[in-house]
C-alpha cells in the first residue's frame, strides 16, 4: 500500500526522535517497575519484564537504571505506585483509537487524556468501546537491509510466526503472544537484528481518513503519545499521503 500511513508505521519512524529526547526512558523505566510487581523481579520467569529489559537494552539503557526500576517495582526499593490504565474514544473521520497509560494519579491523567481528546476534535468514550477492534500480537521489525523475505520467512515461519508484513523500508514479523518470544529468539540466534520487539495491539479492520480529517487525527495521536503518562497510543486510521497538504 504504497503511499499510504497506518499508526504503527509512523510509530517506528517517531520512535527514533523519542529516542533522542529521552521520553523512551521514562517510558521503559515504568513499564519495567510494573512488569517487576505484577510478574517479579526475575527476567527468566517473568516474559513481560524480559521484553522490558530487551527493549531498554536496544534503546541504550544504563543496567543500573534497569537494575534500579526492578528494585522499585519489586519494593526493594522505595518508589512511586504506579497503576496501569487503559482510555479509548474516536478520534476524527471515526477513528478508534486506545491509549495504555501507567500513572501516580488516576484522576490526573483521565482529565488531561480527556482535555487532549477534546482539544483534538475527538470523544473520550467509555472502557471497552473500541478495544474489540483490536487484537494483541506480538510484532518484531527488522531492515531490508537485515535480511531479505525468503530467509526471513524460513526462520520466523517455522520458529511459529504468523505472518511477515512489508512496511516501507522494514519487515514486520506479527505472531501470537504465546509465540512472541521463541520467534525473537529464534531471530536473534539467527543472527538477524532486530529494530524493535514488543506485544502491540493491531486494528482488525482500518478506517480511511484524508485531507481534514487525516491531519486532525495525525496531530491527536501524537498529542496523546507526547503525554508523560502515556506507554502506547493504539489507532486504526489508514491515511493517504496524496491527500496532506504539501508543507
Amino acid at each position: 500500500m504504497s503511499g499510504h500511513s497506518k499508526w504503527s508505521t509512523i510509530k517506528h519512524k517517531k520512535a527514533a526522535a523519542d529516542a533522542k529526547r529521552g521520553k523512551i526512558f521514562t517510558r521503559l523505566i515504568k513499564e519495567i517497575s510494573i512488569a517487576a510487581r505484577e510478574g517479579g523481579g526475575s527476567p527468566e520467569f517473568n516474559p513481560r519484564l524480559r521484553t522490558a529489559i530487551a527493549e531498554a537494552k536496544s534503546s541504550n539503557m544504563p543496567a543500573a537504571n534497569i537494575e534500579r526500576a526492578i528494585k522499585k517495582g519489586t519494593g526493594e526499593l522505595e518508589g512511586v505506585h504506579y497503576e496501569e490504565v487503559t482510555y479509548e474514544g474516536y478520534g476524527p473521520g471515526g477513528v478508534a483509537i486506545m491509549i495504555e497509560v501507567i500513572t501516580d494519579s488516576r484522576n490526573r491523567t483521565a482529565g488531561e487524556i480527556r482535555k487532549i481528546f477534546s482539544k483534538g476534535n475527538g470523544n473520550l468514550g467509555e472502557l471497552g468501546c473500541v478495544s474489540w477492534i483490536f487484537e494483541t500480537k506480538g510484532e518484531l521489525v527488522l531492515s531490508h537491509s537485515e535480511v531479505n523475505e525468503e530467509r526471513l520467512m524460513e526462520v520466523a515461519l517455522e520458529a511459529g510466526a504468523e505472518d511477515i508484513q512489508e512496511d516501507e523500508d522494514s519487515w514486520v514479523v506479527i505472531t501470537e503472544p504465546a509465540a512472541f518470544q521463541a520467534v525473537k529468539d529464534a531471530l536473534e540466534q539467527a543472527g538477524l537484528a532486530i529494530q524493535s520487539a514488543k506485544i502491540e495491539k493491531v486494528p482488525q479492520n482500518t478506517v480511511p481518513v484524508s485531507g481534514k480529517d487525516a491531519e486532525q487525527v495525525l496531530r491527536l495521536a501524537e498529542a496523546l503519545e507526547d503525554h508523560d503518562d502515556v506507554q502506547n497510543v493504539y489507532a486504526n486510521f489508514d491515511i493517504d499521503e496524496d491527500s496532506l497538504p504539501s508543507g
